[in-house]
C-alpha cells in the first residue's frame, strides 16, 4: 500500500520527467496574452506585466498565462488544484521571460535566481535566465541567494517567496 509520502514522491517524479520531455516543446511557441487573460493562480491579468509573463502551452492549443514563473511554478507544481481539466500529461511546452532579453525563453532551461532585491508583480519572485552566466552577474548585483534550475525550484523554495 501506497503512503502518501510515497504517492506524492511518483506524481512529483512522474510530473517531472513529463514536464522536462523535450520532445513535447517542439512546434510551441509562445504568445503574448490578451488583456484578458488571467492569472490561474493569483487572478491579476498577466497582459499588464509584460516583462514577467510565463505560460504553459496545453497539447490541445490552450495555454495558460502567469504573472511571474512563481505563480507558474505554484500551478505546474499543483495543475489539479488550479485548472482541475489539466493533467502535468497535457503539457507540450513551458515558457518564461528572460529578464535582460525581455523574450521567451523554455521555462526548462531557464536559470532562475532566487531571493534577489527585484520584486515582480506579486513581490518577491524568480527571476528568469537564458544564460547562466547572466543569471551569475544578476546574483552578485541583486544580492540574490542561489540560482536554481527548473528542477530545483520546490515548493519549498516557493514557500520562501510568499
Amino acid at each position: 500500500m501506497l503512503t502518501h509520502l510515497s504517492f506524492k514522491i511518483i506524481f512529483t517524479l512522474a510530473l517531472t520527467l513529463t514536464i522536462l520531455s523535450p520532445s513535447r516543446a517542439e512546434g510551441q511557441t509562445p504568445l503574448k496574452p490578451s488583456p484578458a487573460d488571467k492569472c490561474p493562480v493569483c487572478g491579476m491579468f498577466v497582459a499588464k506585466y509584460p516583462d514577467w509573463v510565463a505560460q504553459v502551452v496545453f497539447r490541445d492549443g490552450s495555454r495558460a498565462y502567469f504573472d511571474g514563473a512563481k505563480d507558474m511554478f505554484k500551478y505546474l507544481l499543483n495543475p489539479k488544484k488550479y485548472q482541475p481539466s489539466k493533467k502535468a500529461g497535457d503539457i507540450a511546452g513551458i515558457f518564461v521571460t528572460d529578464y535582460y532579453d525581455l523574450a521567451f525563453i523554455d521555462g526548462r532551461t531557464a536559470y532562475y535566481v532566487e531571493g534577489s532585491d527585484v520584486y515582480g508583480p506579486m513581490g518577491r519572485e524568480l527571476i528568469p535566465f537564458k544564460k547562466e552566466a547572466d543569471a551569475k552577474v544578476f546574483l552578485k548585483d541583486h544580492k540574490g541567494r542561489e540560482i536554481l534550475t527548473f528542477q530545483g525550484v520546490t515548493a519549498d523554495v516557493l514557500k520562501g517567496l510568499d
